[in-house]
């Protein structure tokens, strides 16, 4: 920390504070502790905003109400990260490939492709994953809980969000609409893969020829021509499909 006419500055980031009592806030999102509980599920959190934003999932109340769809959220911070898909605006911008997104932590994700990082750890079997939802998606490999079940099929889901997404292949509902075509997506992963087809921005990278792709399925399409030759050093022949 470091103090200067009034002002506290964080040394790690850089971040200003008016006030000594921010920077001892703000300096949590530097660390690993969760000072802040929640008295109904024991849940920690980093900050009181975010423990209040987490409380009225036990509650069911959405007191923030899109005007364009009606969709209700818990907090306005929700609203304004849903309000996005409705206006177009991406504001986070990863500076490897240049591709824009309404949610930094999609952002995020896709930074972690362009580097061998992968962060989260499986406790059971110590297989790691680029991002936390693989991660959940693998740890079902090792239990039979699944407590979300779907109310149209019966089917079953180790986390609420998996069953969200689910239950979108019986609505029909597709709320993550392509701003350059109006094509609409049941996930907005589906759109950030989607609009590279607007673009000549090719992100994945094969590391045995250099070669790009479009998106993750064709850079594994293609590097199977590596594999089945049986050396990477092998000159590319050949194009692989972007329809």
């Amino acid at each position: 920390m470091h103090s200067h006419w009034g002002e506290a500055i964080h040394l790690l980031c850089g971040k200003e504070f008016t006030q000594s009592s921010q920077l001892n806030k703000h300096q949590f999102v530097h660390s690993d502790k969760k000072p802040f509980k929640c008295s109904d599920c024991g849940k920690n959190f980093k900050s009181t905003g975010d423990l209040l934003r987490h409380q009225p999932t036990h509650t069911g109340e959405r007191p923030f109400s899109c005007t364009v769809c009606g969709k209700r959220f818990t907090n306005s911070s929700q609203l304004s990260e849903h309000q996005r898909v409705h206006t177009g605006e991406r504001p986070f911008i990863c500076s490897e490939c240049g591709m824009r997104f309404i949610r930094s932590r999609s952002l995020i994700s896709l930074q972690l492709v362009h580097t061998d990082k992968r962060p989260f750890k499986c406790a059971d079997c110590d297989k790691s994953f680029k991002c936390k939802r693989e991660l959940l998606s693998h740890q079902s490999t090792h239990t039979e809980k699944r407590p979300f079940t779907c109310s149209a099929c019966g089917m079953e889901f180790t986390v609420s969000c998996n069953l969200l997404k689910h239950q979108r292949t019986h609505t029909g509902e597709k709320p993550f609409v392509c701003p350059m075509c109006g094509k609409g997506f049941i996930q907005l992963s589906q759109l950030n893969k989607h609009q590279l087809v607007h673009t000549d921005k090719r992100p994945f990278k094969c590391s045995d020829c250099g070669k790009n792709f479009k998106n993750t399925r064709n850079l594994l399409t293609h590097q199977r021509i590596h594999t089945r030759r049986g050396h990477s050093a092998a000159p590319c022949v050949g194009r692989v499909s972007l329809g």
